[in-house]
């Protein structure tokens, strides 16, 4: 082999190694890039940003092309390595050899310090490399597509199946993953749990928060005026369910500005006055409409006052706009509400708890791990664990945690003990 020839190789292998660390460092610099970041260059005006967002869009396939790309430049440079050794050395002393120079060559100078680059340096890896990589994922889509379907052919055959929807990233996990970054630490603890919530609205029903009509305040559309103003007066709430007959048939909302307004027009002082003149008409929403969609039900119908039903149309209880605003920052108190009541401190350390409380308030205060899949109050999930009203006394283990019947009354779970379990 002549001394031309050899240099030559020599070349063409450092040539290679240098465009082998450019496709590792591509791959690590796209696949870790900023989305959000990316997408605010963009909007003003970065037309490299603008690129790169085309390119993220379908991450699959930009993956796809770099490590092809990547691979078939590492073979050649295998080949040409191997071609190069045996000019120098001889044929049987390079195969010898060969494996020893490859390998750390390859995981040094092309995979393991161009990574280190793009972690360091991956907004200018891709800025610089946008463009000749658009222009490979352009052409050889059509290859890695083709790839992509025998892969999961031969999947198929070996009894792996592969969701269709499926990527290689989650961009809501992405999400989740980069408040929980920003969120270490005490001083964004709070605003870190406030971003998961509001993630978490899709997840949550309303029947998970609402108000249980055997907690809902209801007035009787038959009962005198002095008697409605009495319990009106003494009612913490400005909105009132009104039923005639019996209190599944709601025949409208009142809204103690209403009554007021009719107070001072003098209607109520009038013979024959009908509370249903005053009412406004009932909004009934079904118990299994999603948190985030109630949300902007709320805000299109400028409502914040919702009826739950059931399937048979049966009233459950209800669901305000504040409701849904405390699943995203927590208990909102104003000067005329009770602090969240129902849970006692023993001396011992244990908590008395009411069965009324909800799973979601009381993981949220004392951030626990309980279920709330199947039950959205506490008595509710002792009852789905024993698959019976249990007698007092009877202990449970759940989450960490020890829970006690404390009070039994008739089928109704009235009190209970939680102990942690250190």
């Amino acid at each position: 082999m002549s001394l031309s020839f050899t240099v030559l190789l020599g070349l063409s292998v450092l040539a290679l190694l240098v465009i082998s660390a450019i496709f590792s460092a591509c791959e690590t610099a796209f696949v870790g890039a900023s989305k959000a970041r990316i997408h605010a260059q963009a909007r003003k005006g970065n037309k490299k940003a603008k690129m790169l967002q085309t390119l993220l869009v379908k991450l699959e396939s930009l993956v796809g092309t770099i490590l092809l790309c990547n691979t078939f430049t590492n073979a050649l440079l295998t080949i040409l390595m191997a071609t190069f050794l045996e000019g120098v050395f001889g044929d049987n002393f390079a195969d010898l050899i060969t494996p020893f120079v490859i390998t750390p060559l390859l995981v040094i100078y092309a995979e393991v310090m161009p990574k280190l680059i793009a972690i360091n340096r991956g907004d200018s890896v891709m800025q610089s490399m946008v463009s000749p990589i658009s222009f490979l994922v352009k052409w050889i889509a059509p290859l890695t597509r083709l790839i992509e379907v025998i892969a999961k052919r031969t999947l198929n055959l070996v009894g792996v199946r592969i969701d269709p929807q499926t990527h290689l990233t989650s961009a809501m996990e992405e999400l989740r993953g980069a408040i929980d970054l920003l969120g270490e630490g005490a001083p964004l603890r709070e605003e870190n749990a406030m971003l998961h919530s509001i993630l978490d609205l899709h997840d949550v029903d309303v029947d998970e928060i609402m108000i249980h009509r055997k907690s809902v305040s209801m007035l009787d559309a038959s009962m005198p005026v002095d008697a409605l103003f009495d319990k009106v007066v003494k009612s913490p709430y400005t909105r009132f369910p009104v039923w005639r007959g019996n209190p599944d048939n709601i025949i409208g909302i009142l809204h103690t500005k209403d009554l007021l307004r009719a107070y001072h027009r003098g209607d109520t002082h009038k013979e024959g006055f009908r509370l249903d003149k005053i009412l406004t008409k009932p909004w009934f929403i079904p118990d299994t409409a999603p948190l985030k969609a109630q949300l902007q039900a709320f805000r299109t119908k400028k409502e914040h006052f919702a009826l739950v039903v059931d399937e048979y149309g049966a009233f459950l209880g209800i669901v305000t706009l504040e409701d849904v605003m405390e699943e995203i920052v927590g208990e909102i108190l104003d000067e005329h509400d009770e602090p969240l009541a129902g849970i006692a401190k023993t001396a011992g350390g244990d908590l008395l708890i009411n069965g009324k409380m909800t799973i979601r308030d009381l993981n949220r205060q004392f951030s626990w791990d309980l279920p709330d899949e199947e039950a959205s109050t506490l008595a509710g999930l002792v009852i789905h664990e024993s698959r019976t009203i249990p007698k007092e006394g009877q202990v449970f283990q759940l989450a960490g945690l020890r829970i006690t019947v404390v009070k039994r009354h008739k089928n109704q779970i009235v009190l209970l003990r939680v102990t942690p379990l250190v």
